[in-house]
């Protein structure tokens, strides 16, 4: 999943990036609201942490706009303020939920995978594919019909899965892998999805993931058509 970090205090919004892309998400970071809302515009994300005090353009005017447009991304409101009145404002606006600074990473974390749940509620989060099963919900993935059958992925090998599980039978390329499962600032050498694909490949077993030459990799159902 991918995430949009709007905060104008540099050290914690890369210290949140930080510890969120240990987590396996894809994370963006922006110090300003005017490009904060750019960025959501113009970018698919699943959740947005916005400052609500930012140079230029503040985290109640982005909320707005990004409502008023019929942008329904979940917005968790950070502020180094406090009290009732503030809570209210930022809800008001669309937000979703709040978090009053000095916060917990930890609380952080958990509010991010509430909304995150909240969003997809109601929704057939399971992804499918003959044997395969990946749960993005608890990060689960397993081929075959028992626990036993888990397959244990690190956090970036989960998310190159669940976004390529998401496009079952589809070609992916790369650069789409890297938009999605890395973020836009990301300027190492492209090749580092080969290296994940190839991990996976060598942790699901032969014929999962298919590579279309000169295209991308396409996930398709490796038992079809056995005996």
């Amino acid at each position: 999943m991918r995430l949009l970090i709007v905060e104008d205090e540099r050290r914690l919004a890369l210290s949140l990036a930080k510890g969120l892309t240990a987590e396996g998400f894809a994370v963006d970071v922006v110090h300003d609201g005017a490009e904060g809302l750019h960025q959501a515009t113009e970018n698919d994300y699943d959740l947005i942490v916005l400052d609500i005090m930012l140079p230029g353009m503040n985290g109640y005017r982005v909320c707005a706009a990004l409502r008023a447009a019929g942008d329904e991304t979940p917005v968790l409101m950070l502020t180094a303020k406090d009290g009732e009145y503030d809570e209210a404002e930022g809800l008001d606006t669309g937000a979703d939920d709040y978090l009053t600074k000095p916060f917990s990473y930890v609380v952080l974390l958990a509010r991010i995978r509430a909304l995150l749940r909240r969003r997809t509620r109601g929704a057939q989060p399971v992804l499918r594919i003959g044997a395969l099963t990946v749960e993005p919900a608890v990060r689960r993935v397993t081929v075959g019909e028992n626990a036993a059958d888990e397959v244990e992925l690190t956090a970036k090998e989960f998310a190159v899965l669940e976004y390529l599980a998401g496009r079952a039978g589809e070609v992916v390329s790369k650069s789409e892998i890297l938009a999605h499962v890395w973020d836009f600032a990301y300027e190492g050498d492209a090749n580092i999805v080969e290296v994940y694909i190839s991990a996976l490949r060598r942790k699901l077993g032969a014929g999962w993931i298919v590579t279309v030459r000169g295209a991308g990799y396409r996930l398709t159902d490796a038992g079809r058509g056995r005996a």
